[in-house]
C-alpha cells in the first residue's frame, strides 16, 4: 500500500534543479523531493508520498497522522518503522 507519511523537515539543499530534503519519520531519516511544497522550509511538516513531498501540514496534525498510521502498523509495512535498536 502506497501511502503519504508525515515528516519533519531537517536539512533542505539544492541539487542539479531541485530541492531535496533530509526528513524526519520518528527515528528513520530519507530524503525526499520538495519541488512540490516551495514553501517548505527546514522546521516544518510535510505530507510524503513514494519520495516527493505533496503538502504542508502543522505539527499536530503530523503527530496524529503519524500516531495513528503506527497504531494501524502500516509505517512497518512502508519502511518507517525503527526497532528498539533505532535500527529500520
Amino acid at each position: 500500500m502506497c501511502l503519504a507519511v508525515p515528516g519533519k523537515i531537517l536539512e533542505v539543499q539544492q541539487l542539479a534543479d531541485n530541492r531535496v530534503g533530509t526528513i524526519q519519520f520518528g527515528g528513520i531519516t530519507r530524503q525526499a523531493y520538495l519541488d512540490f511544497v516551495p514553501e517548505a522550509n527546514v522546521g516544518d511538516y510535510v505530507m510524503v508520498h513514494v519520495g516527493f513531498a505533496i503538502s504542508r501540514v502543522d505539527a499536530e496534525e503530523a503527530e496524529r497522522t503519524y500516531d495513528l498510521l503506527e497504531q494501524m502498523g502500516l509505517l512497518e509495512e512502508e519502511g518507517l518503522k525503527a526497532d528498539a535498536e533505532g535500527e529500520p
